[in-house]
């Protein structure tokens, strides 16, 4: 996510052999076995999880540091910023694939498979008083009754924020090529701060779901694709708000130009494309 400020380089970058892609590696392999074992009731699953979290962040902290030292040594060309452009291209690209997966999964559940079952004998295949209605809650015992959420307040209030964070990171970048300091590091630091209330208000929203709802990741098919768009969105939330937190440390620094800041830019794009996710959240799981 950063791309050469001070020079262009007349020469295609390559670095140094590097140990953060092994200590990465092995993070991936501390969370996976960690939560393996975790799930399955083992203490130990518990300190390899905090070993990944610690690891991870050494990892991230010390590339993307040694990434923006390069960066503003001039070491970068142009071919290094179209390379950077193309990588996080495709990475949004994978975002993408990853969220239609899980509303591929929601409107298979809801429009295909509950309309299907819904034309079975229910009396020989399934329990007797099912109706083909969304949310289902499944065989008499086997999922509690609950409440689903609406649209009003907090998910309408949300909604709001983000696309008031996608309208601030705009100016941000006008400010940003007109070579407005001030005016950039206050509207970056608007759109850090209005991440942060949606995170705020999406945590109050689970624990009204959980506490007040009865409405749980254990509640049938909605529950779990409730929670699983909703919660992964959430976590791309953080993800941006944390990276757009960088970038304004940076930005504190004198790090980009007005004619390359292609770190604030690879940022902006992913924040924009969480805001287009969470759209077609609010009207496919709030609406709908």
């Amino acid at each position: 996510m950063v791309s050469g400020v001070r020079a262009n380089a007349p020469y295609y970058f390559v670095p140094a052999p590097s140990k953060w892609p092994i200590l990465g590696g092995i993070a991936m392999a501390m969370f996976g076995s960690g939560l393996a074992l975790w799930f399955n009731g083992l203490a130990l699953g518990r300190f390899l999880f905090a070993g990944f979290v610690l690891l991870l962040a050494y990892v991230l902290i010390g590339w993307f540091t040694q990434a923006a030292r390069e960066s503003e040594s001039g070491l970068y060309s142009d071919r290094v910023d179209t390379s950077f452009r193309w990588s996080m291209s495709w990475f949004i690209f994978s975002e993408v694939m990853f969220f239609s997966a899980f509303f591929g999964a929601l409107f298979y559940a809801r429009a295909i498979a509950m309309p299907w079952l819904g034309d079975l004998d229910h009396r020989s295949i399934l329990w007797p008083d099912f109706q083909a209605v969304w949310p289902n809650t499944g065989p008499g015992d086997v999922v509690e009754p609950f409440e689903t959420i609406g649209p009003w307040p907090i998910p309408t209030i949300n909604t709001l924020l983000l696309l008031s964070s996608g309208v601030t990171l705009t100016i941000a970048h006008h400010a940003l090529k007109e070579d407005r300091r001030g005016s950039l590091i206050f509207w970056l630091a608007t759109t850090v701060l209005l991440g942060i209330v949606f995170l705020g208000f999406q945590a109050f929203e689970y624990i009204h779901a959980y506490r007040d709802l009865n409405l749980t990741l254990s509640s049938g098919i909605f529950g779990s694709t409730f929670f699983m768009l909703t919660g992964f969105h959430g976590f791309h939330v953080c993800v941006g708000a944390l990276t757009l937190a960088v970038i304004l440390f940076r930005v504190l620094h004198g790090h980009f130009t007005p004619d390359r800041h292609f770190g604030f830019e690879g940022a902006a794009w992913y924040w924009h494309f969480v805001d287009v996710v969470w759209l077609g959240l609010y009207v496919v799981v709030y609406w709908m």
